[in-house]
């Protein structure tokens, strides 16, 4: 081949743009609604790292693999799968005989592109992988007042933390402060460094989110990413030839002791990534691009998860545990909960851990998921029933990927069942865990769920994960990264195995609140915690960002008041939930009829507004939290009604009033009221030709719900 060629995929929001160059290597080189084509010395379509082969140049960084630039370009096919528009582009090395398939789809209509990568090996010689990108991107500049560094410096990163009790906390940094400039355009050298944020062993959350974005300060284009595995995985974003890359990964040797050998024969998939986005509506503040990222990956993310009816019907579901039983569940404790919670307008009724332990304790000791007779001395039917004769539906509490290591499963099971490394069982927290790539574990579950569900018509499982117990299992002789994603990929073949066989039940994925947020779980399962938080008041910055990352149907706050809460702590409490999945808990059963009505006239004003909130899109007025903000904000912006919902938090001297910029009304009429609380001191009002809400909190720990329309 002697000249350059283009081709270009995708429709009206999300069209791509590849380049051929003379040596048969593929580029991506526009992406967006509108991209043009512009040649590029950019990165290759994939990256990957075999052993023996290594870089070209010395580098911590996931890019400049010698496959990656060998691998030439095949062909590439286009075809549809209902909503689901796909390309599949070829490629290969014929001397090696590595193959690589790059799978890209988008829904019709979403400014979202997810990527994966199917490597075979059809040569003669093992090869081993110790990492390869599922998608790369190049050419990123930031555009106006990129200068003459060449568009980097006008680039602002955002990324995540996440910690037990303290998720989602984003930052927002310029892409200078974490790439130093070094002038290599005069030293004619590249970087060998990047900004990266990787997971840790099993909690593909525990301390970063798989989620981040770039900004073009100037002009607010974003763009939005995520990796959707709920382990291992890797997203970095560098400097290369004076502009800035992307790479998104799943596990790699160096962060998650992942290598595969490929014989020859082998094939290996990489997990799936996604990239959205968003333009600032008016050119101007970054903010408003990132919005509109996160309303295309949230449409994306509509499209990618199997449907079911909860993602629609949003269910108030009470749960006994936070603030409230505590893992401590009996017949008599529970009574008077449910009937207090059917009285507020709760529709699910679930019942937390502690139901199958005694004096035992329930700790270390799970893994059969029988009812303990001295808790429920008239049986757990007794307690169930009476949560179906108050009309809701009931609910259990399951840790199903851990064995107590004091549990009868513990000896029962095979060996094989286990997490096993350097041929000794992994133990974490008084915990085994089971591996699910093994026939005894898989029938053992789905006996446990298919009892559940015959025997106490159980519609709502809690599935929780408290332990994280490091990079995998070495058991069948591969590297314990690869250990780990097989069998994580066996336990999403589970999941879907149950609701195939319990179209109707729903699943809550939970991981010590928080720590496996990731959208290989979300897209099989229906709600997620977004937190254990047991502080109403941090939890605001909790739940208002939880959206950057979740589906606002998807994400599940608590709201636990309390007999001994005054009204305005109890009604901040409450509006926790209002603009997601209300996780409602508290002693309601000790409440004063005063504090049960306002309970109850927030679960109203919810099941009101819930048919608007699958299909709205996040916002945030105040920019993304910061965790010790006093004031913050979360706006829903819907077909026909907007929602905010707006904190003013104790702790920091704060102004009593503060001022709410809500762009896409700007310049409309619009009327605006106080959902809940009803009996407020807030007062509210509305700028139309500044597109701002004015509201005022003149008590600290006090919040509202307005909605404008």
């Amino acid at each position: 081949m002697t000249d350059e060629a283009t081709f270009s995929w995708g429709h009206a929001a999300l069209r791509v743009d590849f380049l051929i160059d003379t040596q048969r290597r593929v580029r991506i080189v526009g992406l967006g609604p509108d991209s043009p084509v512009v040649p590029s010395d950019g990165l290759p379509l994939v990256e990957v790292l075999v052993a023996g082969h290594g870089r070209w140049a010395a580098t911590e960084r996931v890019i400049g693999t010698v496959f990656g630039e060998r691998l030439a370009y095949q062909g590439h096919e286009e075809s549809r799968e209902g909503e689901w528009l796909c390309l599949r582009v070829d490629l290969a090395d014929p001397d090696a005989g590595l193959t690589a398939e790059v799978h890209l789809r988008t829904p019709e209509g979403v400014g979202a592109v997810q990527s994966w990568v199917r490597l075979a090996n059809g040569g003669e010689q093992r090869l081993v992988v110790e990492s390869v990108t599922s998608m790369v991107l190049g050419g990123i500049a930031g555009g106006g007042d990129g200068g003459a560094d060449g568009g980097v410096a006008g680039l602002d990163v955002w990324h995540a933390d996440n910690e037990w009790l303290a998720e989602d906390r984003w930052q927002r940094r310029a892409l200078r402060e974490v790439l130093v400039d070094m002038n290599f355009g005069r030293l004619l050298a590249e970087a060998r460094s990047s900004f990266s944020r990787t997971s840790q062993g099993t909690w593909s959350t525990g301390r970063h989110l798989p989620t981040g974005a770039l900004t073009a300060r100037g002009s607010g284009r974003t763009l939005m990413w995520q990796v959707e595995n709920l382990g291992g995985w890797r997203w970095e974003v560098g400097e290369y030839t004076g502009v800035a890359y992307l790479a998104l990964l799943g596990p790699t040797d160096r962060d998650h002791q992942w290598r595969q050998a490929l014989h020859p024969g082998d094939e290996l998939t990489t997990v799936p990534a996604a990239i959205a986005i968003g333009a600032s509506p008016d050119g101007g503040d970054g903010g408003d691009g990132f919005a509109e990222a996160a309303a295309a990956m949230t449409a994306y993310r509509r499209a990618l998860r199997r449907p079911h009816p909860d993602h629609t019907a949003l269910p108030v579901i009470f749960n006994d545990f936070m603030n409230t039983l505590m893992g401590d569940p009996t017949t008599e404790r529970l009574l008077p909960l449910i009937d207090a919670a059917a009285e507020a307008g709760a529709e699910y009724f679930v019942i937390d851990a502690g139901w199958y332990a005694g004096a035992e304790g329930w700790w270390d000791t799970v893994g059969a998921w029988e009812e303990s007779p001295t808790r429920f001395p008239g049986g757990l039917i007794e307690v169930v029933d009476r949560i179906r004769a108050r009309g809701m539906v009931p609910g259990l509490w399951l840790e199903p990927e851990v064995v107590g290591v004091r549990s009868p499963l513990a000896e029962a099971l095979p060996e094989a069942a286990f997490f096993r490394r350097d041929d000794q069982r992994v133990v974490d927290n008084g915990r085994y865990h089971l591996d699910l790539r093994h026939p005894a574990v898989v029938a053992h579950l789905d006996g446990v769920v298919d009892r559940l569900v015959a025997d106490y018509g159980v519609g709502y499982l809690k599935l929780d994960y408290n332990v994280n117990p490091g990079p995998g299992t070495d058991l069948h002789g591969g590297s314990p990264g690869a250990g780990l994603l097989a069998h994580q990929r066996a336990l999403l073949d589970w999941l879907d195995g149950v609701l195939d066989r319990h179209p109707g039940l729903t699943l809550e994925n939970c991981a010590s609140g928080g720590m496996r947020s990731d959208y290989a779980m979300l897209s099989r399962l229906q709600l997620q915690s977004t937190s254990d938080q047991q502080d109403h008041y941090r939890y605001p910055a909790i739940a208002a960002a939880a959206p950057a990352a979740i589906a606002p149907e998807q994400a599940a706050s608590w709201a636990y008041p309390q007999p001994e809460f005054g009204g305005e702590e109890n009604a901040f409490a409450l509006c926790n939930a209002l603009l997601g999945r209300i996780h409602l808990s508290g002693h309601l059963d000790r409440m004063t009829p005063e504090q049960r009505a306002l309970v109850a006239d927030a679960i109203a004003v919810y099941k009101r507004i819930r048919t608007d909130i699958p299909a709205a899109v996040p916002f945030w007025p105040l920019g993304l939290p910061g965790w010790t903000d006093p004031w913050i904000a979360l706006g829903l912006r819907g077909a026909a009604t907007t929602y905010v919902t707006v904190w003013r938090r104790p702790g920091e001297e704060s102004a009593a009033e503060q001022t709410l910029p809500v762009p896409h009304l700007k310049g409309r009429d619009v009327d605006i009221s106080v959902l809940f609380p009803q009996d407020t001191k807030s007062s509210i009002g509305w700028s139309p030709a500044a597109g701002e809400l004015t509201v005022q909190l003149p008590v600290v720990g006090t919040a509202c719900l307005v909605a404008m329309g």
